[in-house]
């Protein structure tokens, strides 16, 4: 249970520094973050939330780590979404901000008595990040308590999850190549298994049905096994393709957590996102030790985030 739940605090603490990191100045330019490039927590800004403030894409995880502590239950995990939107449930200062579009039209779906597997958009506009930022329960659920599952079973779980709120296939695509790539990180804890994890990806998905029209959006981030883009190239939005090219850009140009996280900030526009997905993966790859110390205690509510990897850990969900 140790190594489970150092790993999931790495992973967990990892996002949500690098989430809060990024609230402040999300929508920013580029250009803008160049001049005056961030280096630490900054309060207020583009949200008016204090220094250390996480965003949905915190919030989110956590509801779905809660969740998965009980076992796999996705109407379950739709209702402490929603007890997030409308009760402000897993937030760091009881404020709910910055809710994405397609996650709030998932979440009133299954408010209206949509089956949870079917809540989720469908649409070519539904392929914003909203799922992506949130699956790092789900990639530790289907390690740690699916144990005796074949690959295929563990990535269903993936795509169903995905699904709850981003239901296109290249969504599904986006959280899966996530998960290899994270598998990877735990399994062999060194920079080597990021190209791993994105091989064993492209293999899985080249040959899955449902996903081959959309396998060819992710030849870039595939690519990124042996040849790594020019930064110019690298954009930073809130479209899901974007987001894990970014994240996984800044964590293969990098050596240590904090440079990882602020060159994922510094790209501007959807900066807590491209942040929070790279950063949980620094964290598994570098440890929450290498997480600066002043960023961790200026985490507001740390210690719910730790609760709740314990919580998990000591489950018995299967």
């Amino acid at each position: 249970m140790n190594d489970e739940l150092s790993s999931l605090k790495s992973a967990m603490l990892g996002h949500a520094v690098a989430d809060a990191m990024g609230v402040p100045v999300e929508f920013e330019s580029r250009e803008t973050l160049k001049k005056d490039p961030v280096t630490g927590y900054r309060g207020y800004g583009s949200h008016s939330v204090p220094a250390g403030t996480w965003s949905d894409d915190t919030s989110m995880n956590l509801a779905s780590l809660d969740s998965l502590s009980r076992g796999l239950d996705y109407g379950d995990m739709l209702e402490r979404f929603c007890r997030w939107k409308n009760q402000a449930a897993y937030t760091a200062t009881d404020e709910v901000f910055d809710m994405g579009i397609s996650t709030v039209e998932a979440l009133r779906r299954f408010e209206r008595g949509t089956t949870p597997l079917e809540c989720g958009g469908t649409g070519e506009h539904d392929n914003g990040n909203g799922s992506l930022m949130r699956i790092i329960p789900a990639v530790f659920y289907c390690k740690y308590r699916m144990t005796n599952a074949a690959l295929p079973e563990k990535l269903t779980v993936i795509h169903n999850i995905s699904a709850l709120t981003h239901a296109h296939p290249r969504s599904k695509i986006a959280c899966g190549i996530y998960a290899f790539v994270l598998w990877a990180l735990l399994d062999t804890g060194d920079k080597t298994a990021i190209a791993n994890g994105l091989r064993l990806a492209e293999a899985f998905y080249r040959n899955e049905p449902e996903f081959q029209q959309e396998f060819p959006r992710y030849k870039r981030t595939f690519q990124m096994a042996d040849t790594l883009p020019l930064e110019e190239t690298i954009r930073s939005g809130g479209y899901v393709v974007d987001t894990l090219e970014a994240a996984l850009w800044c964590l293969l140009t990098t050596e240590n957590y904090r440079d990882c996280v602020l060159k994922a900030v510094n790209l501007g526009r959807d900066t807590d996102t491209v942040a929070a997905v790279a950063g949980g993966l620094a964290g598994v790859l570098y440890g929450a030790e290498d997480i600066p110390e002043e960023w961790l205690d200026g985490l507001i509510r740390r210690e719910a985030i730790e609760k709740l990897c314990k919580q998990f850990a000591e489950s018995k969900a299967s």
